[in-house]
C-alpha cells in the first residue's frame, strides 16, 4: 500500500485532500508545520493559518478519518527562508512574495525531505493545481476551478518534487470541496479560507519588520520623476510599486509610487502613465521541464497572483535569467514579484522580477 504524508493546514481544502487520498486506498499520516511562534510572533487571526486553533482542527480531522498526526518543528528553515528574506527585501525596497517561498524551501523542499527519511511515497496539499505526467515528463497544469487556481505560487516545483506530490483538489470546484467537508463531519467544513501572510494576520507588514529588527526606517524624500522634492516618507518599507494610498500627499492629480531607491531613501513617484511598462528582467528564472531555455519564446506570462496572464516574448539573457517583452504594456511591473509562464494551462516556469 501506498503511503502518503497529507501537509494540514487546519484549513478546508488540506481535510479534504487527506479524505481524498483515504477513499483511495493510502496509508495515511498527517502533519502540520510549525513556522512560527504564533503566540509571540502574531496576533491571532481567523485569515491565515497555522495557528494552535489551525493544529488543533488538523488533529481531529487526522483522528475522524482514522490516520495518525504529528508536528513538525520547522521555525529555523521558516525564519531563515522565508522571514529573513521578507524582511530583507523590503528594506531593499522590494517587494516578496512569502508564500511562493514557502511552498519552494518548506512544502516542497523541507516536507519533501522529511517524507522520504520517514519512508512516505508523496507530499499530499490542498492546492488547487494539477500535475499530469505526459510520458517523459510531469507537467504542472492550472487548476479545472480558475477562481480557485494556485498554479501561480507553484512556478519552482522540480520534476522530481511533481512525481512525489498529490493536489487531489485540482479538478474540484471549492463548492464541492465544502461538500465533501460537511458530508464527513469535518470541525473546519465552514471555515473561512486564510487570506493573509502567517506572520502578518493584521496585513501591516512594517510593523513586522520593525519588531523583528528592533529599530525604524529613517524617513527620506518623496521625490518626481524630475527630481523635485514633493514630500517626505516614512521609509521605503511602508512602500510598494504602484502604490496609491497611503502617502500622506495631496494633488489634484494622484501621485503613484514608480520606484524605491534604497541607496539615496528616496521614493519616486510618478502619474498612472509613469507606471506602465513593456519589459521585465527575470531572475532566479526555472523551467519545470528541467530544461535550460536558450531561445526566444512566446507564451503568457502572469506578474501578480490575480493577474490574466499576458502575451510576451521570453528571452534567454543568461543562465537563470531571463527578459520579458510585453506585447502590451504592463502596469506596476514589481521587483520582488514573480513572473510566471503559461502554455494554455500548463505552468511552463517562472523567476523573480529584477526590474
Amino acid at each position: 500500500m501506498a503511503k502518503a504524508l497529507i501537509a494540514m493546514s487546519g484549513g478546508v481544502d488540506s481535510s479534504v485532500a487527506a479524505y481524498c487520498m483515504v477513499r483511495d486506498g493510502y496509508e495515511c499520516m498527517g502533519c502540520t508545520m510549525k513556522l512560527y511562534d504564533s503566540e509571540q510572533d502574531a496576533p491571532a487571526s481567523d485569515r491565515t493559518c497555522c495557528s494552535l486553533d489551525d493544529v488543533e482542527d488538523a488533529r481531529s480531522v487526522a483522528f475522524r478519518l482514522g490516520f495518525p498526526y504529528q508536528v513538525f518543528n520547522f521555525k529555523d528553515e521558516f525564519r531563515d527562508k522565508v522571514i529573513a528574506k521578507f524582511v530583507k527585501s523590503y528594506m531593499c525596497g522590494v517587494t516578496p512574495n512569502p508564500c511562493i517561498d514557502c511552498n519552494r524551501y518548506l512544502k516542497f523542499q523541507k516536507l519533501h525531505e522529511r517524507a522520504r527519511v520517514l519512508g512516505f511515497d508523496c507530499v499530499v496539499t490542498g492546492h488547487y493545481a494539477r500535475i499530469e505526467h505526459d510520458g517523459e515528463r510531469y507537467v504542472l497544469k492550472k487548476a479545472l476551478d480558475l477562481s480557485k487556481d494556485q498554479s501561480y505560487v507553484l512556478y519552482s516545483m522540480t520534476q522530481e518534487q511533481l512525481r512525489h506530490t498529490r493536489f487531489p483538489l485540482g479538478e474540484m470546484t471549492k463548492d464541492q470541496t465544502r461538500a465533501i467537508a460537511a458530508a464527513q463531519g469535518f470541525i473546519n467544513a465552514d471555515k473561512p479560507d486564510s487570506q493573509d501572510i502567517c506572520f502578518v494576520p493584521d496585513g501591516d507588514y512594517a510593523r513586522v519588520i520593525e519588531s523583528l529588527t528592533g529599530s525604524l526606517p529613517p524617513a527620506g524624500n518623496f521625490v518626481d520623476l524630475a527630481g523635485n522634492v514633493v514630500g517626505q516618507h516614512r521609509g521605503i518599507i511602508h512602500y510598494t510599486i504602484g502604490q496609491r494610498k497611503g502617502l500622506g500627499l495631496s494633488s489634484t492629480e494622484p501621485w503613484f509610487v514608480t520606484a524605491i531607491c534604497p541607496e539615496t531613501n528616496q521614493v519616486l513617484l510618478g502619474r498612472a502613465g509613469d507606471l506602465m511598462r513593456t519589459e521585465a528582467d527575470v531572475e532566479d528564472f526555472h523551467l519545470i521541464s528541467g530544461e535550460t531555455l536558450r531561445e526566444p519564446i512566446e507564451c503568457r506570462v502572469k506578474i501578480r497572483y490575480r493577474q490574466t496572464e499576458q502575451s510576451a516574448t521570453v528571452i534567454p539573457t543568461g543562465a537563470d535569467t531571463v527578459r520579458i517583452r510585453f506585447a502590451s504594456p504592463q502596469r506596476a511591473i514589481t521587483p520582488g514579484q514573480a513572473a510566471v509562464l503559461y502554455d494554455g494551462d500548463i505552468v511552463l516556469g517562472g523567476g523573480t522580477i529584477a526590474r
